[in-house]
């Protein structure tokens, strides 16, 4: 009997391996990271200062904790650099050892396994398809006061359904949560990509907050996922100096600071970013909401999740179809919380972007 393979993510090793296919020649749709590659500027610069391995990184990172704060509006000293976004996720359960905490989700999966080292008990709070995605606040404040929970995580934008919270609903949410001893992590690392970051973002509310610590990295938006630069946002001093302490020393290689300088000063590549991303999401999402056969929601990250409703047609059948063709999308059926035949794909460059939605069209309408 033949068993259909399990792939996570963006697997491509093992996809490419799975279909004898070389992985040079596939457009990954599943990683969402920036089509644009690495910026040219700080590819440049990296390159021309590699002597900077033979020495170690200032351990407060001072100069990059400066270049972030002016990046995001906030002060220097409540910003902890880290490597990448998981060393954060993993310092702040470790510290907070929450008892029991409450996920909106269907969401990343790598909360709940960092939540499985630290003995909290978990819990889900799904969006539901039927507000496409949309989160209801007051519902949401409902379940926190039965749940018992002291501990809430969400990714905002969210990641697979794309879609978030509007900066107004945060700060009722976090004010409910901080009434009642409730932590709350927000993880934003898709957030430049929204149509307009300051609506979304939860960055200026640590000024407001002691209960709030908002995560973000160059990951996705950077295009720099191999670089482990991540950084989290608090205005709790106390509890970000006792992450701090149980970090490891350097935990983020001297490259990484000197190119995360760079990244966030690079304007230039920011604009073509954002000017890329949502021009083809646009594009892509008017076109999907037209096509027969499937239900595309409204993005706010670099990615779109689209349900399949084709009778007989699942989500893996989908995948199949476009892998074969040398499109890697992701399947969503391994997501906590999402029940029915989902798909979510990237915005890639405009040629990629096309070719997919021929694919789609076809698949769909045959």
């Amino acid at each position: 009997m033949d068993t259909k393979p399990v792939f996570h993510g963006s697997d491509i090793e093992k996809i490419c391996s799975y279909y004898h296919l070389d992985k040079e020649t596939i457009v990954n749709f599943g990683a969402n990271v920036n089509p644009l590659g690495l910026s040219r500027q700080v590819k440049a610069a990296i390159a021309s200062h590699l002597d900077l391995l033979s020495s170690y990184p200032d351990r407060e990172y001072t100069s990059l904790c400066g270049t972030i704060s002016e990046y995001c509006g906030i002060p220097a000293d409540f910003i902890l650099p880290g490597n990448g976004s998981s060393e954060l996720i993993s310092l702040l359960i470790e510290e907070r050892a929450p008892k029991h905490t409450l996920i909106l989700g269907p969401t990343y999966s790598e909360y709940s396994r960092e939540l499985s080292f630290s003995g909290s008990t978990q819990e889900y709070y799904h969006l539901q398809e039927d507000r496409n995605f949309e989160l209801d606040t007051e519902d949401l404040c409902g379940a926190l006061e039965s749940s018992g929970c002291d501990f809430l995580i969400l990714c905002n934008p969210n990641n697979p359904t794309s879609s978030a919270v509007m900066q107004d609903d945060l700060r009722r949410l976090i004010g409910f949560c901080a009434d009642r001893g409730i932590f709350v992590m927000i993880d934003e690392t898709y957030v430049e990509f929204a149509p307009d970051v300051n609506a979304v973002t939860a960055v200026p509310l640590t000024k407001d907050f002691s209960n709030l610590m908002v995560l973000r990295g160059v990951s996705k938006f950077f295009a720099a996922p191999g670089l482990r630069l991540g950084y989290a946002v608090s205005g709790n001093l106390d509890f970000l100096k006792k992450m701090r302490e149980k970090q490891i020393p350097w935990s983020l290689n001297s490259i990484g600071a000197f190119a995360g300088e760079l990244m966030f000063k690079d304007t230039k590549y920011i604009e073509e970013t954002r000017s890329l991303i949502l021009s083809e999401r646009d594009r892509m999402y008017r076109l999907l909401s037209k096509m027969p056969g499937c239900t595309a929601y409204t993005p706010y990250a670099n990615f779109i999740l689209v349900r399949i409703r084709k009778d007989g047609l699942t989500s893996f059948d989908v995948f199949e179809k476009c892998i074969k063709r040398g499109l890697m999308i992701r399947d969503c059926s391994s997501f906590q919380c999402l029940d029915g035949e989902f798909i979510r794909f990237c915005i890639m460059m405009p040629e990629d972007n096309t070719k997919l939605l021929d694919v789609l069209r076809t698949v769909l309408t045959d």
